[in-house]
């Protein structure tokens, strides 16, 4: 080696820091794996508690589904007792235990945000329930009632 600082022979390889490892993560990572891991055990609990307390609406829609076509006296009655039984769930019994007619059919367009029951296609389970021949296809008055079991909400939900 020669004394002159400029000389080539005086050159060295760059010596490199050892690459940064990827495990085990900086502290931010582990804060933020934690929070996901978190956030995803609240969504799993509030499904879980959710799909409970929804049960009483797929017991209802599965008796709705085993009615008899065409939607007879028996049938309607019988589809009038789901709706209420369900309301009954939902609601207090002091607001729908006494509800008849078109108390209950207002009831029942209020409480699902619809207009299927007071004044539109469903009005006649009423006078179908007391043996009324069914205004043509019983098909609207079984929609309706699927759309409200699906749509209400229950009281303090």
């Amino acid at each position: 080696m020669s004394g002159n600082p400029s000389d080539l022979s005086n050159l060295r390889d760059i010596v490199l820091p050892a690459p940064v490892p990827f495990w085990p993560p900086a502290p931010g990572w582990w804060i933020l794996a934690a929070a996901v891991l978190a956030g995803l055990v609240l969504l799993a609990a509030r499904q879980v508690v959710r799909r409970r307390h929804d049960a009483y609406r797929r017991q209802a829609l599965r008796e709705l589904a085993a009615l008899p076509e065409p939607l007879d006296a028996a049938g309607a009655q019988r589809l009038s007792s789901i709706l209420k039984r369900t309301a009954l769930v939902a609601f207090p019994r002091s607001e729908v235990a006494a509800l008849t007619g078109v108390a209950w059919l207002r009831f029942l367009d209020q409480t699902g945000r619809m207009r299927a029951f007071e004044t539109g296609p469903a009005q006649s389970l009423p006078r179908v329930a007391l043996g009324a021949p069914a205004p043509g296809d019983d098909s609207d008055i079984r929609r309706a009632a699927r759309d409200w079991i699906r749509r209400h909400r229950a009281a303090g939900w």
